[in-house]
């Protein structure tokens, strides 16, 4: 499967960007979750790649071919890509029966392919299997019914399974009736001899037939245009069928399937031409809880058994964590985070990031602080509790900020510049710095109030709720104000003055409203983050 590069792509509609030079390294293999709230352009980014959508400028690139270049003028269209797209919509023809879902679009292909002599390929394949005659009659021995008699439908279906044959060589096999015979030497012979007379025929027109029965010339397989055959659509079908498993459904209606098995028939259908990428939009959101769960389990299967890579889109983060190898983070266009799931949950880059990965949702809190000589953060916090934040790694904050401020620089110089280039619309969807919630008993409106003056001492501090306890002692206290007991955990909502922390209790204890309790901040994973900026400084340990 090839590499996927996107190289400064954009995409907008007047002053709108839907996306904003967009650089990602797709690698071959990789289960690539594109993440982020509805708009953000995690869609319109899959669409581009897949050339359903054309961007306005950039470069895209599969494995060894250019597929848009909007300086060259290339622009590959969706049909040539070979790529597999599954959409949230399963898409299914109702008269059409699952078997003929998904051979539909093999039918349609025409394109080159190595030339090969059908016939004397399965002239030699059914030569092999009447060589083991028992073995076949032991296979049809299963398929009488209770009366004794041989059901030639279930006999066929056997047959295709078990020698992984066509339909169509299978019924050829069940009309020897080895059933009832065990002497296949003339059957044989015959068969045989058409193999042979298929490698005389190729030598005489100056080709050799290799073990497949593909034409060959010096040493490279003849190619022609043709569409495939009814043979070739027949065992792409019941391969696939294996693989997602709905075999047993090729003669019903897409309404006479759950919604779990029609998305099984909507993958197989996409994998059948064997693209070389899958895309994904959504494809379990018209699903209920428990089969989304269950369906996620066999895309992670797929994505081993095939070795393709996928691109899957989805704006539950659940989803991405659970499936993804990289998740790519997009907000209002522009790339966030493009990280392992672990590593973008631990180390969030931004405010935006943090808070939009994790169920139950970061605290967040804001805190004055200022550093110390040893290196750790003095802080007054949630209506003034003081702690100390000691980072994992040293940091010095003066130098942190200063290379801040010196970068913010360089991209207001940098975008001043790209104005003055030709051509050049200004953004209309402006970034801004993500606006996080502070939970409080009393919730304000803040777009009533006045924006306030951020200094270097502002700073926000973000605790998963793994990382609240119950301590047995503590300076900190609080006042359970909610909780919900799940069995092998809880989460609490804690009031610490005016403000309510969400923490997760595993063991099924019960809490009682309005008791206090004290409380503790665990771990070294305590993130500490820019309030200008947003940017994630750095992670360490809080004490009170």
């Amino acid at each position: 499967m090839p590499e996927i590069k996107l190289e400064h792509i954009t995409k907008r509609w007047g002053k709108f960007y839907a996306v904003e030079d967009l650089n990602l390294v797709i690698a071959d293999n990789a289960f690539v979750t594109l993440l982020g709230p509805s708009g953000c352009g995690k869609t319109t980014t899959l669409r581009m790649i897949a050339g359903l959508e054309t961007p306005t400028s950039g470069r895209i690139t599969i494995g060894d071919t250019v597929v848009f270049d909007s300086d060259l003028g290339i622009n590959v269209p969706a049909n040539k890509r070979k790529v597999g797209f599954l959409f949230q919509n399963y898409a299914l023809w109702p008269n059409m029966t699952v078997y003929e879902n998904i051979s539909f679009g093999l039918s349609n292909i025409k394109e080159p392919m190595a030339k090969i002599d059908f016939e004397a390929k399965n002239a030699a394949r059914l030569a092999e299997i009447l060589k083991t005659p028992a073995e076949v009659a032991s296979v049809l021995e299963e398929c009488r019914d209770k009366d004794g008699k041989l059901e030639e439908k279930k006999a066929v279906l056997k047959l295709i399974d078990a020698f992984t044959l066509s339909q169509y060589t299978a019924k050829k096999l069940f009309d020897y009736h080895l059933e009832s015979k065990q002497d296949c030497h003339a059957e044989i012979a015959a068969l045989e001899a058409k193999a042979e007379a298929a490698h005389k025929t190729a030598q005489a027109s100056g080709c050799t037939l290799d073990a497949e029965y593909r034409y060959c010339k010096d040493g490279k397989p003849v190619l022609q245009t043709r569409k495939l055959t009814k043979e070739e659509i027949d065992l792409t079908v019941r391969r696939v069928s294996r693989i997602v498993k709905i075999g047993m459904f090729m003669d019903r209606y897409p309404a006479e399937l759950s919604g779990g098995q029609q998305q099984r028939v909507a993958i197989a259908r996409t994998l059948a031409p064997e693209p070389t990428v899958l895309f994904m939009d959504e494809p379990l959101s018209n699903l209920d809880a428990k089969l989304r769960l269950e369906m996620r389990y066999e895309l992670q299967r797929l994505h081993v058994e095939t070795g393709s890579t996928f691109v899957y889109v989805t704006h539950d983060q659940m989803e991405a964590m659970t499936l993804a190898t990289q998740i790519c983070l997009i907000n209002n266009g522009v790339l966030q985070q493009y990280e392992a799931p672990l590593d973008v949950y631990h180390h969030p880059a931004n405010l935006f990031v943090a808070d939009f990965v994790g169920n139950p949702s970061i605290n967040f809190v804001e805190v004055k602080g200022r550093q110390a000589a040893d290196g750790s953060v003095s802080m007054t916090m949630l209506g003034g509790v003081q702690a100390v934040f000691r980072p994992k790694k040293p940091v010095e904050l003066a130098a942190w900020f200063e290379a801040r401020d010196r970068e913010e620089a360089e991209q207001a110089a940098a975008l001043r510049e790209k104005a003055k280039e030709k051509g050049y619309v200004e953004k209309g969807n402006k970034d801004e710095v993500f606006r996080y919630h502070i939970a409080k008993v009393d919730e304000e409106d803040d777009s009533l109030q006045d924006a306030p003056e951020i200094t270097n001492e502002d700073l926000v501090l973000g605790i998963r709720p793994e990382f609240l306890d119950i301590a047995d002692s503590s300076d900190l206290r609080g006042e359970i104000y909610g909780a919900m007991p799940t069995g092998m955990e809880s989460t609490i909502k804690v009031r610490v003055g005016g403000f309510l922390l969400t923490g997760v209790i595993f063991g099924s204890s019960l809490f009682t409203i309005g008791t206090e309790v004290p409380l503790s901040v665990t771990g070294d994973q305590i993130m500490l983050f820019d309030r200008k900026s947003g940017r994630c400084i750095t992670s360490g340990s809080l004490t009170f």
